[in-house]
């Protein structure tokens, strides 16, 4: 039996603005832009890919993260230096950190990661490798 994520699609309400930071995360993390159109595009690494799209059938808005659903995504970061470097970049391309006074360790001791939110609230987690 084949196990492991195939892919994810986030439905976004405003495409113009989530599809620069969303591109800007997912090839800062060595994703590779596969298909793009006007409703979306789509990323993939390690054979699964992630969509960014408003679909027509989009029933509202804002996102919650903090309701029933999807929390965040979390994603492979490399490096500690390398985490260091986006979560200091980040800013500049529409995510802003969370959790600042207790970065790096915010999900315990042995756990070294950022956690990042855009402007429509979407969280993405980033974990050093080591």
């Amino acid at each position: 039996m084949a196990s492991g994520l195939h892919h994810v699609e986030l439905w976004v309400a405003h495409l113009d603005s989530a599809r620069p930071r969303w591109a800007w995360l997912l090839e800062r993390l060595g994703f590779e832009l596969g298909d793009s159109w006007p409703a979306g595009s789509s990323w993939s690494a390690g054979g699964a890919y992630l969509t960014v799209t408003t679909p027509p059938a989009l029933s509202g808005e804002p996102h919650d993260r903090r309701r029933p659903g999807v929390n965040h995504l979390a994603f492979r970061g490399g490096s500690r230096s390398d985490v260091d470097a986006l979560m200091a970049d980040a800013p500049a391309h529409g995510w802003q950190p969370l959790y600042h006074d207790r970065y790096p360790r915010a999900g315990g001791p042995q756990h070294y990661a950022g956690w990042l939110e855009d402007a429509d609230g979407f969280k993405a987690e980033v974990v050093a490798d080591d």
